[in-house]
């Protein structure tokens, strides 16, 4: 029997600096409105996130600074890099942000772009971010959990 071709990595990209300046409160998933060639270049994974941030506007929420890089195949009909583009989300969903992002400090971050069902979705999280001293605690943590997985192994 033919074993099956494992699926390639869904993750498109992914934004591991939101990680060491945010805490991440809770995670959402939200549908991204894209043109056909801001697709393609989604696809050969040509998405940078490290400055990328959400709003809630009008009752929508917007991404800003998200890079998706011209594709090479384009033409005139090419999208521009880094322009604002609109996530799907559930109106209850939209409302329990908008709430949320009062509090002091709270924002939305992109955490990774991924295919789901052929679908390009967004993981988007409400997070608040950390002072430099919490930023040195948590690096403080990791390193300790790395000499403890080093020790057992020996």
């Amino acid at each position: 029997m033919a074993k099956k071709e494992q699926a390639p990595d869904p993750t498109l990209a992914s934004n591991r600096k939101a990680f060491h300046d945010y805490n991440v409160i809770e995670r959402f998933e939200a549908g991204i409105e894209l043109t056909g060639t801001e697709v393609k270049s989604c696809r050969a994974r040509a998405i940078q996130l490290n400055e990328g941030f959400a709003k809630i506007e009008k009752g929508q929420i917007l991404l800003y600074n998200v890079h998706i890089a011209a594709y090479d195949f384009g033409n005139r009909f090419n999208h521009k890099v880094k322009q604002t583009r609109r996530l799907l989300m559930h109106k209850k969903e939209i409302l329990k942000l908008h709430q949320w992002l009062g509090t002091k400090g709270g924002t939305l971050i992109p955490l990774r772009f991924y295919l789901k069902g052929g679908l390009i979705k967004v993981e988007i999280a409400y997070c608040q971010g950390k002072t430099h001293a919490d930023q040195r605690e948590t690096l403080r943590k990791r390193e300790t959990e790395k000499d403890m997985r080093r020790a057992m192994l020996k």
